[in-house]
């Protein structure tokens, strides 16, 4: 659901197309064979934006991601009939792209857009088979804190036509949620639940929703009346609205809210306080599911873009962790520490120069410095990078409904146009969760060079078509996320010991994920037994642990795609430096990492291994 990179200078660095040479005679047949090669890319190019935007009137949401306001009035269909819909219109499309282009005549630009296409419409069709699988309400992704966040924060209200249909989304918001509850209806009845503690949060996300005006008589506005009332008076005083059209909106919202969006909720909630008893208490990974060692593989496989197995994933990390540890001692003895580890672990955790205070102004403290931080990087980004991005970041605390205490920091992109900035968001209720030593490798990776700089620069390029700008493929984006936290390194960041070792804090927490995950899921491991690995081996906060492990359990497979992404940039770097030698530009190489949005792993290794090609031949 996001991505997008920048135009660039150099197509040929950027694509990993090899260089054009110039031949003393020119003969007319190469003239048209050029020429033909070109129309069937140009043709192609023109064909992906016309079924891109046909698969776009499919989501509203994303439309509204993307800054769009078409069918802004509307939510997703998010039933299994529109899922068959969409997959079978993605069939369609690729039986067309097959039958009516020949790849053979493509740019290397344009065959990746093809490969891309027909990878993304496999993924999903080899997913149906494990629909069931995934939980459908959760303490982390659910959609019942997602879609009130949408409204509040992506829909964007400029007119009265525009609050006219925040009012009808209101009601979408409620039906979507019934289409959901049935879905989870559905699972249940294959003894497919996810843990006690996700209804447990799900159940606390929806009291924050509904607990309040104009649900009951309180002072206390719950978010969505709360965000109606602002966005209305912002139109009053902008002489937008009259008096009278003001009230009719804030009526029909609040007739809405009662009649339409409270059932829904009170429906979802009645229903998780009965089934949770048939819940596990004590959690455990999904490979106890129907089908779920194949649905573990299936997460695997999406989430890295390889074809690696649970052990050899479980096997690497092992190997990072043990790696990492030994980094971490010699931090430890550099600033000067005695004990052994597990006592600085202790000093790292227990010590108040590692916090902010649990205050407003020690909150408003993470994120100014947070701030700094990136301000710092951003000045010395020209330095390794061709391509920039044009979009601001915004660094803000997560709103208070949807707000977990230890839960991770994330980013949302902006708009492709740049006329919303991406956000930086921080979980900031528990202090304690979120420690001054990390704060800065975190605010690389969500911020720049991390996640802002690839998703903003990908959404920014005009050398593919509009599809692969929002592409996602999670061991790229993610890997780059951590790739990004060494990067800074480089760049002059981290003077402070103890922010290198929080560094080191958030790699570990990466490789402990590919141990974790798929001890979780496929080695029989419970949600205790993940924990105390996690707490050996780190000194992150307990409270940021189990939000961390919980996280896994719900959402199998996407965690170990981090560290396999960034070890496959550093592969790429590494064997680009030693073919190259002193022609290895390390600007040329981010460029081209990328210069091509989001791709699989072995797409973007194919990328580097031209751009490679191309320079040792010019």
């Amino acid at each position: 659901m996001y991505k997008s990179l920048l135009a660039l200078a150099i197509a040929s660095v950027i694509t990993g197309c090899s260089p054009v040479t110039e031949t003393p005679t020119n003969s007319a047949a190469n003239v048209v064979a050029e020429q033909k090669q070109q129309s069937e890319t140009e043709r192609l190019n023109q064909w992906f934006d016309i079924k891109y935007n046909e698969q776009l009137q499919q989501s509203p949401l994303q439309m509204t991601f993307l800054g769009r306001k078409d069918k802004y009035d509307q939510i997703d269909d998010v039933s299994i009939a529109a899922e068959d819909k969409q997959l079978a219109w993605l069939a369609a499309t690729v039986a067309e792209l097959k039958s009516q282009f020949d790849y053979s005549k493509l740019e290397p630009e344009a065959q990746t857009s093809y490969d891309i296409w027909v990878y993304q419409y496999e993924q999903a069709k080899e997913g149906v088979a494990f629909r069931h699988n995934a939980y459908v309400f959760t303490q982390m992704q659910g959609i019942q804190s997602m879609l009130p966040q949408i409204l509040i924060t992506f829909h964007k209200v400029d007119n009265i036509d525009d609050m006219q249909a925040y009012v009808k989304r209101i009601d979408g918001i409620s039906h979507a949620l019934n289409q959901l509850l049935e879905r989870a209806k559905d699972n249940a009845k294959l003894n497919i639940r996810a843990p006690r503690f996700a209804y447990e949060g799900v159940v606390a996300q929806i009291n924050n929703l509904i607990a309040g005006a104009p649900f009951i008589d309180a002072e206390q506005d719950v978010p969505l009346w709360a965000d109606v009332k602002d966005k209305i008076d912002t139109l009053v005083k902008a002489d937008k609205l009259t008096d009278s059209q003001a009230k009719q909106l804030a009526d029909d919202a609040k007739t809405a809210l009662e009649t339409q969006f409270l059932p829904a909720y009170t429906a979802l909630k009645q229903w998780l306080e009965q089934d949770i008893q048939f819940t596990d208490d004590i959690a455990t990974g999904v490979g106890k599911q129907p089908n779920g060692v194949d649905y573990y593989n299936y997460q695997l496989k999406v989430s890295t873009t390889t074809d690696l197995t649970a052990e050899q994933i479980h096997q690497i990390g092992l190997n990072e962790v043990e790696r990492l540890t030994n980094e971490m001692i010699a931090i430890k003895n550099k600033v000067g520490f005695t004990g052994d580890l597990k006592a600085f672990f202790k000093f790292i955790k227990d010590d108040d120069q590692f916090y902010y205070p649990e205050t407003d102004a020690g909150r408003e403290a993470y994120l100014e410095d947070s701030r700094q931080y990136l301000a710092f990087i951003n000045q010395r980004l020209p330095e390794l990078f061709g391509i920039l991005p044009k979009a601001d970041l915004t660094v803000k605390r997560v709103e208070a409904f949807r707000e977990e205490p230890g839960a991770a920091q994330h980013y949302f992109p902006g708009t492709p146009d740049g006329a919303r900035p991406g956000i930086y968001y921080a979980h900031l209720s528990d202090m304690r969760s979120m420690p001054k030593n990390e704060m800065e490798a975190i605010a690389y990776h969500e911020g720049n060079p991390g996640h802002h700089m690839q998703i903003s620069i990908a959404q920014e390029l005009t050398s593919v078509p509009t599809f692969r700008t929002q592409a996602g493929f999670t061991a790229y984006s993610e890997g780059w996320g951590l790739y990004a936290e060494l990067l800074a390194k480089e760049m002059g960041a981290y003077q402070n010991p103890y922010s290198d070792f929080g560094r080191l804090i958030t790699e570990m927490w990466r490789a402990v994920r590919l141990v974790v995950d798929t001890g979780l899921h496929a080695k029989g491991w419970n949600e205790q037994q993940a924990i105390d690995y996690f707490l050996e081996k780190t000194p992150i906060a307990q409270g940021a642990v189990i939000s961390e492990v919980r996280r896994y359990i719900v959402w199998p497979g996407q965690a170990t795609a981090y560290k396999i992404g960034m070890l496959k940039i550093v592969e790429l770097r590494s064997k680009a430096q030693t073919e190259l030698g002193d022609k290895f530009d390390i600007r040329a190489f981010h460029d081209t990492v990328l210069g091509g949005g989001a791709l699989p792993l072995n797409v973007l290794e194919k990328r580097v291994n031209n751009w490679i090609a191309s320079v040792k031949a010019a």
